[in-house]
């Protein structure tokens, strides 16, 4: 008996020794996974040359002022970097440097030289974020080769990176400040610690609506201003747990099934559909990163190559876009998406890219220009409309914009822009909004100017091959001009007009059009259905970059590009101004456009209702400020007993397809009546038959709480 006692403790202790084996297998196999993370790619062999030939004496790096720590300086970021770039040549068994004696040496003077100095800026986020996570790489990718004593004097300048930073605010940078803390507990080898924030790092991705972090409609808010951050901070976000879903996959310290798709969905269904073809940013979407110079390269396929290896949901999708990154695949998606949480609507097919920004009483209008960048961005959020064929038609202009003719937006032309400080305005609008079935939208905004006496009820209806711009009831009591633009953007080639006289290739410089049927322009036909006078633009426009952004890098230089810009003048004083036409991408020529756009008629377009029918499509779109009718071709009447945003679906002469949005997020049903009979009835909605008047009426149930500006789609 004794002898079967001391047996079993044995067995135990055995199952307990490998169990305490394979949990330290676990964890020093995710080690390994993050220092390979880190090695990944070819070393620069040139510029580490460079930063070993260029070292000082005083370890420190020429054209870095140490002096400035400053939010829109702190050059030190560059030594940090350097840090690093030399700790993975020292790692790299294909660079010249490999091992190197003196790569270690420049690598320990120049911590030892931060450490010394530990440099503190003025801006959060390098001390809590941007410096612990390159002097943690350096840790991982040589910290075990370095003096003792100075990996001690770097941990409290990395330590800075833990849970209750001020920059660790719950769904915001809380998950970048664990994921710097994990590789740190990775390398000092704290495995209980580690597990704590492993925890973490996989509570993050929750939804957050109406406060910090992921909305319901898979945008994404980094402050309570709920202004759209999905492509900044919120790409960051994904980033950082998709990179932690690879490290930790088919480890005991593997992330939930449902959380992994969560992200997913989040991924596929707010970040790539706010990207050009999922490929590149949405112009619309940036907020004071719109002033920052960029590469114009295609977005990584890091993330979803990550997903794809911890997860086989949504497998094909996630596939799809490593192949379009890649250059390997041009198909892509068609959809329309309302972002109900943000006020952005975006709209692709397989010819073109377009979004509306707008803002309400429920957010503001634009970020704030944090850290002196930004500083024009007044009006971005006013129906700002940029649309994309290939994705650079605005790269890196900038500089050179004229900030009060924003694409989509209707503006007061000022002598100057009002003070940064009044950037960011709360919206003045409760009725902002859109309907959409999936694939068809259309977009109502009783727009209300937060910086101008101005007010205008603008919509955008969007099919398949174009989408058609409405505007009344413009009004202003100002002195000063009121101008809606149809696009500013790079010019690319010549420009074409229709003008009575016949088509017209037009010379460069800026001019005023009369009578105008279409302008043509990089593969983008404007169409007038009514004759316009319009004004064009298509020259050299001036500016810099540091008059847009006062970091300490930006270029002070003067910057010239080609621009092309097109707008409608609605004068001064206007009472009662509007506007229509329409946008037809994918002309790569002067062709006639007008069977084309004589495909959509509009059926109102006044202070109470803006609609349009596009006829070989049998669908009807409708923005109604008040309750109202409108009767369609073939003499089928709508009407509603609400303000709201309907499309209708006709075939065979009957009503096969409805949805609708409440844009104010004020009622619980939606209301309307056909004069056409209605057989069938549903979950969400309600049928009502007045066989003497000929009519039908339907009472739809429309989402509540969090979900208030979704649409519903019921089918007949």
């Amino acid at each position: 008996m004794q002898a079967k006692l001391k047996l079993l403790i044995l067995v135990i202790l055995a199952v307990l020794a490998l169990q305490g084996n394979s949990a330290v297998t676990d964890f020093e196999r995710i080690r390994q996974r993050v220092t390979e993370s880190l090695l990944e790619g070819e070393s620069d062999d040139a510029h580490v040359k460079t930063l070993l030939e260029s070292f000082r004496a005083d370890s420190t790096w020429p054209g870095i002022d140490y002096s400035d720590l400053s939010r829109e300086g702190f050059q030190h970021s560059r030594h940090s970097s350097a840090l690093v770039t030399l700790a993975r040549a020292y790692n790299l068994r294909s660079s010249d440097y490999f091992k190197s004696k003196k790569v270690k040496a420049v690598i320990e003077a120049a911590l030892a030289y931060w450490v010394r100095n530990d440099f503190f800026c003025d801006n959060w986020w390098h001390n809590q974020i941007g410096t612990p996570t390159n002097l943690v790489a350096v840790m991982l990718l040589i910290g075990d080769k370095l003096p003792k004593e100075l990996v001690a004097k770097t941990q409290p300048i990395i330590g800075r990176a833990h849970l209750e930073a001020t920059g660790a605010r719950p769904s915001g940078d809380r998950i970048k400040i664990a994921g710097i803390l994990a590789k740190n507990l990775l390398f000092t080898n704290d495995q209980i610690q580690f597990r704590k924030v492993i925890k973490v790092i996989e509570g993050e991705i929750k939804f957050s609506t109406g406060m910090r972090g992921m909305q319901r409609d898979y945008s994404f808010h980094h402050r309570e201003d709920r202004v759209n951050n999905t492509l900044s901070y919120g790409l960051g976000y994904a980033e950082a747990f998709a990179e932690w879903a690879a490290f930790v996959a088919g480890t005991e310290y593997a992330f939930s099934e449902d959380k992994i798709n969560q992200l997913v969905d989040y991924y596929l269904d707010g970040i790539c559909k706010q990207m050009v073809f999922g490929k590149v940013s949405d112009t619309g979407i940036k907020n004071r990163d719109i002033t920052r110079r960029e590469s114009g390269r295609v977005y990584s396929t890091a993330v979803p190559e990550k997903l794809l290896l911890t997860t086989g949901y949504r497998k094909d999708e996630l596939e799809e876009i490593v192949r379009i990154r890649n250059g390997e695949s041009v198909e892509v998606p068609s959809f329309s998406k309302f972002f109900w949480q943000t006020e952005h609507y975006v709209h692709q097919t397989k010819g073109y890219y377009t979004s509306v920004r707008m803002h309400s009483t429920r957010n503001r209008n634009m970020e704030e220009p944090y850290n002196s960048e930004g500083l024009k961005n007044h009006h971005r959020g006013d129906g700002a409309n940029y649309i994309s064929l290939r994705g650079d038609e605005y790269l890196n202009m900038a500089p050179v914009l004229d900030w009060q003719k924003i694409p989509g937006a209707t503006i007061l032309q000022k002598p100057e822009l009002p003070a940064v400080s009044e950037i960011q305005k709360q919206g003045l609008t409760d009725f902002v909004g859109a309907v959409t079935n999936g694939l068809y939208g259309a977009v109502g905004y009783d727009f209300r100017s937060p910086h101008d006496p101005l007010t205008a009820r603008k919509a955008w209806f969007f099919f398949d091959e174009a989408y058609v711009c409405l505007g009344s009831a413009i009004h202003s009591p100002s002195d000063l001009p009121v101008v809606t633009t149809l696009n500013q953007c790079l010019l690319n080639d010549k420009v074409t007009v229709g003008i009575p006289s016949g088509i017209k290739v037009m010379e460069q410089g800026e001019r005023l059009l009369q009578d105008v049927t279409w302008v043509h322009h990089d593969g983008i036909v404007y169409y007038f259905p009514v004759r316009q006078n319009v004004y064009l633009s298509n020259h050299p426009q001036s500016g810099s970059w540091y008059a847009i952004n006062k970091q300490s890098d930006s270029p002070r230089e003067e910057v010239s590009l080609d621009v092309f810009k097109l707008w409608i003048d609605h004068g001064n004083r206007p009472t009662n101004g509007s506007y229509q036409y329409i946008v037809i991408p994918g002309i790569q020529s002067a062709q006639p456009v007008d069977a084309l756009a004589g495909r959509f008629e509009i059926l109102s377009n006044n202070p109470l209702v803006q609609a349009v029918y596009h006829r070989e499509q049998q669908l009807c779109q409708a923005v109604f400020y008040k309750a109202g009718e409108i009767t369609l071709p073939g003499g089928l009447t709508l009407a509603v007993g609400n303000p709201g945003i309907v499309m209708v679906k006709i075939r065979d002469r009957r009503v096969a397809e409805i949805s609708v949005a409440d844009p104010n997020r004020e009622l619980t049903q939606f209301h309307l009546s056909l004069s056409s009979p209605v057989m069938k009835e549903g979950e969400q909605f309600r049928v009502f038959r007045n066989p003497a008047l000929g009519l039908t009426g339907l009472c739809i149930d429309l989402p509540s709480g969090e979900f208030q500006g979704q649409s519903v789609t019921i089918t007949l």
